[in-house]
Formats: structure tokens, sequence, C-alpha cells
């Protein structure tokens, strides 16, 4: 089972880890998309949240405090879906309906990080294969 629990992490973060590198490399352009959503200081909301990103998937793939990781990573996930894909703002179908995915997809995958951080903190050190056991 330890094993499988280690591919499901690598494979959970190599959507964050991605996005991360995205919000690291390709800043400015994204700060232009946060700042057509309205958001103030769009280039530190988008390094902070590539660093969020980043900390949470590799703390969570490695098992280095992976609980902390995992809460990293719904402290990212809960805000962009409500402010980033604000899906009710929307007045184009297509649009809105794009937008609703985007929000239900980071709810979801919020919701799989908050299992994670749970199964984290039970399972404690006998998770297996990770560096370090559980911060909380």
């Amino acid at each position: 089972m330890d094993v499988l629990v280690l591919i499901g992490r690598i494979l959970f973060v190599l959507l964050f880890l991605g996005s991360a590198f995205n919000h690291l490399s390709q800043s400015k352009a994204m700060a232009g998309y946060v700042e057509s959503k309205g958001l103030p200081s769009a280039g530190n909301l988008v390094l902070g949240s590539g660093l969020l990103m980043l900390l949470g998937a590799i703390s969570v793939a490695f098992g280095i405090w992976a609980d902390l990781g995992a809460l990293l990573l719904v402290i990212f996930l809960v805000p962009t879906a409500f402010l980033m894909h604000a899906f009710w703002k929307e007045t184009d179908p297509a649009a809105r309906q794009n937008e609703m995915t985007q929000f239900l997809k980071d709810l979801s995958l919020a919701g799989a990080a908050l299992a994670l951080l749970g199964l984290f903190a039970k399972a404690g050190n006998d998770l297996g294969l990770t560096i370090t056991g559980p911060l909380f």
C-alpha cells in the first residue's frame, strides 16, 4: 500500500508542479491575467501562488511534512477558485461554462488535498515512503 500512496502522491502533484513552473517562469504574462480579474498586486500574487504550489507539491511528493504541503495546496486552491474562476460573473455562456469547470476543478482538488491531509495526519509515521512524519 505504501507504494500505491507514493504513486498517488506523485500523480496528484504533477498539475501543481507544472503550474508552479509556469507561474514562476511566465509571471509577467500570468500577472496580466490576474489583473484582468481585477485583483491588486498581480505580480506578487502570481509569485506567491507559484511558491505555494511548488512548496506544497514538493512536500506532498517527497513526504516532507506532507500534511503541511497538502494544507498549502488547499490554501492556494480555495481562494483561486473564488477569485479567479467566478463563473457567476460571466455573461458569455461559453466563458461561464469554462470558468465553472475550472472552479469545480479547483474545489475538487482542494477536497482531495484535504483528504490527503487527513490521511497523513491519521497515518502519522506509519505511512511509509516519506522523508518525515506529519507536522500536525
